[in-house]
């Protein structure tokens, strides 16, 4: 039995581990490929020309064994680097649709929010370590993404 892969119980042990960040931004929920009169239908308020903003919360949560010597899933100091990077610099304080080059062809809502956050975090963390990205647009609304 090696302490490299197994803990002392002779089994590997699989932990979750959630870092929560907040940041805003603004943007307008609007497809090019809907007339203005259908943007309207759709998003609503939403839609607004000038935009509108919030302060997201996400959690990024990875999953994987728990290093039987250092006790730990991943470094917590790696992935708030990773968090800083994919979501501080590129989100915090911009307007999602003029700021981001991802979201001049793809509607900034959550959900393809998280999915843009998805698709980074996936390349900065260690493979197969990203589990969940969690973001809570409001209070109330809630959208949680698993790379499907």
């Amino acid at each position: 039995m090696s302490l490299s892969t197994q803990g002392i119980h002779g089994h590997e042990r699989i932990g979750f581990l959630t870092r929560v960040q907040s940041f805003s931004a603004c943007h307008r929920l609007h497809s090019d490929l809907l007339s203005d009169e259908e943007n309207k239908e759709v998003f609503g308020l939403c839609n607004n020309p000038n935009g509108h903003g919030h302060n997201y919360k996400v959690e990024v949560t990875v999953r994987g064994k728990i290093h039987p010597l250092t006790g730990m899933v991943m470094n917590i100091t790696d992935m708030k680097k990773c968090i800083q990077d994919v979501i501080m610099t590129p989100l915090d304080h911009k307007n999602l649709d003029k700021d981001v080059p991802y979201f001049s062809n793809v509607v900034s809502t959550t959900e393809n929010l998280a999915i843009y956050i998805w698709d980074n975090m996936v390349k900065a963390l260690p493979s197969n370590l990203l589990y969940e990205i969690k973001i809570h647009e409001t209070d109330k609304n809630i959208i949680t993404y698993r790379g499907e």
